[in-house]
């Protein structure tokens, strides 16, 4: 369970994430097996209500089944059963676009799809281009097309990439980020309340993206008179920064701007090694986790509310322990 402290939420509050059904361990595959992923089944499960999507079953698709594919034309490919021959393109269409419509309702905090899939791949899936060629890597399944087109915000990743842990901890990142956004904006925010909310998440957005940053800034800066149009533009550009991946470089410079607001109230030697323990995590010696929990420390013994309220010295769970192995 996530509990958000922030004014708008007092409450603990789990999140919501829609989840190819596979990976949760249900037997939906097209040989009756699945796919059962215990980072998404185990670890994301004491914060996270699921909300298991399998397009295949819910066209109508027997388990087991026939296998399907994508054919032709990579940029519009059709979706085929290539044993009985059956097109089933409209068919998958038809249903992702009223599938997604009761996700809407549902308000998802982000998605994780089975990676290689023609409905749920996010990327490189195999395209059948025809019997003298080899199927290429270049195509999206139908379904996950769909979802990204109607949902460009939600943090989308597939199972296979969770696996790299920088992408597992940007993923969770954006995931968590995604549900303060929504609910800051459920809260039907004043200027001042924008104001307020982009200035707990300036660090985290200076880590992934010192250009959205900037731009995030203006556009608060200047967002009173037209509100709503602010809120929506602000929303499109604060998850395109979080996409962009932090890198040490980043990281290091944030540490180094952390320290400043300490470096009066702790000695030479702290200081230097606070320097130091970011010198090793920007040379790759150490994980994020090491300068940080240096920096946490004498943040407790020299509160600084502003620099308490950032998101990005707690973005998620500690638990996770994704900042381990980044």
């Amino acid at each position: 369970m996530y509990s958000d402290h922030s004014p708008e939420t007092t409450a603990p509050t789990r999140l919501k994430i829609g989840v190819s059904s596979c990976l949760l361990g249900m037997k939906v595959r097209y040989d009756g097996g699945h796919k059962d992923d215990a980072f998404v089944h185990q670890t994301l499960a004491d914060y996270v209500d699921f909300v298991p999507v399998c397009p295949e079953v819910e066209i109508g698709l027997g388990t087991p089944r026939e296998t399907i594919r994508l054919e032709g034309n990579p940029a519009e490919p059709r979706l085929v059963a290539p044993k009985s021959g059956r097109d089933l393109t409209e068919t998958m269409k038809s249903y992702a676009t009223r599938r997604l419509e009761e996700l809407a309702a549902l308000g998802l905090h982000g998605y994780i799809l089975k990676k290689d899939s023609p409905s749920c791949g996010m990327e490189r899936v195999r395209v059948h281009q025809g019997p003298s060629m080899s199927p290429a890597r270049v195509g999206v399944g139908l379904f996950a097309a769909a979802l990204c087109s109607r949902f460009p915000s939600l943090p989308v990743e597939e199972e296979g990439r969770l696996n790299d842990p920088v992408l597992r901890e940007n993923f969770i990142e954006r995931v968590f980020a995604f549900f303060r956004l929504q609910q800051f904006l459920k809260a039907a925010p004043s200027p001042g309340n924008l104001v307020a909310f982009h200035g707990t998440t300036k660090m985290a957005l200076l880590a992934h993206s010192p250009k959205h940053y900037k731009q995030l800034g203006q556009l608060v800066a200047s967002g009173a008179k037209q509100l709503e149009t602010t809120l929506e533009a602000y929303t499109r550009l604060f998850m395109e920064a979080l996409k962009v991946r932090a890198t040490r470089r980043k990281h290091a410079n944030v540490l180094q701007h952390l320290t400043g607001y300490v470096k009066r109230s702790v000695d030479a030697e702290d200081r230097a090694e606070m320097a130091a323990t970011i010198e090793e995590y920007r040379q790759g010696l150490v994980p994020l986790v090491v300068p940080l929990t240096l920096l946490k420390h004498h943040f407790r013994r020299h509160p600084i509310e502003w620099v308490l309220s950032q998101t990005y010295l707690n973005p998620y769970p500690a638990e996770l322990m994704l900042r381990n192995h980044v």
